[in-house]
């Protein structure tokens, strides 16, 4: 069962949070629609009928009453619910009721039981997807991964590992959860994490979490650096010496018989995403970003795949090395050079990929005579007019002959 057709934004694809009404009669979610009239827009994103200055955002409360009838239908439907295997209330109430118990009244297997079935109706069914995300389920499963350390900590060896099973569980069930867009109000529940005990458990399990509990933490705290209810968190996370020291070690965590790619890849992503905020750049320079990325950039083989989780790598290199504190990082990692060079152009690289290594080095050879004779050693060159012969975009051969430029005049 999907979600009709008329509940859902045209932009976002999600279904309405709060429903508006612009003149050419078409109806938006207010956060999508406000952010395209924010970009400079001056259409109507269906009809692309010019608005002039007829902005005004109408709301649509019939169509929002339709939407919690239908909502509050989807929640007593029992043909669209797991069976409960008991005979209390199988309805999301009562599964929601079951996730805030605590240890007095649900037993560890309850807990799981019923978080098993959040996972089930989230990755199976949109009607419960966005039946659980408006009836505030995030806000909910969020403390049951972010645990104090003491509680899990101080319990018997059974409770404990019961625990960070069900820490782990509800960790996927948040991510099943997460809106499609970073402009969701049902974000602002990740405020939690300013709390130090909450931003103290994020830590541990990132440190003593499986592979797939630590990528999927990186994806989390991706989600925090790009969304808008965040901003201050992604902040107060970039300035946590404690969240640097467990997330670097994931970068290396590429080989080996306790590996995870994933988690690794997800870890870059994070990085790159927490680096394209401005004020959290110097923190991450102060804490060894730089020279954790050319390690993971050293290691990295075309062939072995991630080349979107190399590009963003780069991405992060080129933020850092527009600030001075950031060349400077660069210039002290072994090898960063030649590393960038390497990665100017590669037969199966991405465009973007070769954009922000050709862009890193414009930077850095900007700054520093013995970078520009590096790069010439390397072979910047021939990598150079490789790329400028290549299918790439424009601005990646912008870069690249900017960079000519440069290392012709030197």
């Amino acid at each position: 069962m999907s979600i009709p057709h008329l509940f859902r934004c045209p932009i976002s694809l999600d279904i309405f949070t709060d429903p508006v009404t612009l003149c050419t009669g078409q109806t938006y979610d207010r956060q999508c629609i406000e952010r395209w009239l924010a970009d400079g827009h001056r259409t109507c994103p269906v009809t692309m009928q010019a608005l002039g200055d007829a902005t005004a955002l109408v709301p649509n409360r019939t169509l929002r009453h339709l939407i919690d009838r239908w909502l509050s239908a989807a929640t007593t439907d029992q043909q669209h619910l797991p069976d409960s295997g008991s005979d209390q209330d199988p309805s999301l109430a009562a599964l929601k009721r079951c996730l805030q118990s605590d240890a007095t009244t649900a037993t560890a297997a309850t807990k799981i039981a019923a978080l098993e079935k959040v996972m089930a109706l989230a990755s199976e069914s949109d009607v419960g997807r966005a039946c659980m995300l408006q009836l505030g389920f995030l806000p909910v499963l969020l403390p049951l991964v972010f645990r104090t350390a003491t509680a899990a900590t101080l319990a018997p060896s059974d409770r404990r590992r019961a625990v960070v099973g069900e820490e782990e569980l509800a960790l996927q069930c948040v991510l099943g959860l997460m809106p499609c867009t970073s402009a969701a109000p049902q974000l602002d529940c990740l405020n939690m994490l300013k709390k130090e005990a909450h931003l103290a458990s994020f830590v541990r399990l990132l440190e003593r979490g499986s592979g797939r509990a630590k990528a999927g933490l990186c994806r989390l705290l991706e989600t925090v650096a790009t969304a808008t209810a965040t901003r201050d968190l992604a902040l107060i996370v970039a300035a946590s010496p404690r969240v640097w020291q467990a997330l670097l070690p994931l970068l290396q965590q590429h080989d080996g018989p306790a590996s995870d790619p994933r988690a690794s890849e997800a870890a870059v992503r994070a990085i790159a995403a927490v680096c394209a905020a401005e004020p959290a750049r110097g923190s991450a320079i102060h804490h060894g970003v730089v020279g954790a990325l050319f390690r993971h950039l050293s290691w990295w083989d075309y062939g072995k795949g991630g080349g979107g989780a190399v590009s963003c790598a780069l991405a992060a290199v080129e933020t850092l090395a527009e600030t001075e504190a950031g060349r400077r990082a660069v210039a002290r990692a072994p090898g960063a050079t030649r590393v960038l060079v390497r990665h100017v152009f590669m037969m199966s690289s991405s465009n973007d990929g070769s954009e922000h290594a050709a862009a890193a080095l414009l930077s850095v050879c900007r700054e520093s005579r013995a970078a520009r004779s590096e790069a010439v050693g390397a072979g910047v060159v021939t990598q150079l007019l490789l790329l400028l012969q290549s299918q790439c975009g424009a601005r990646a051969k912008a870069k690249a002959r900017a960079l000519l430029k440069l290392l012709k005049s030197r």
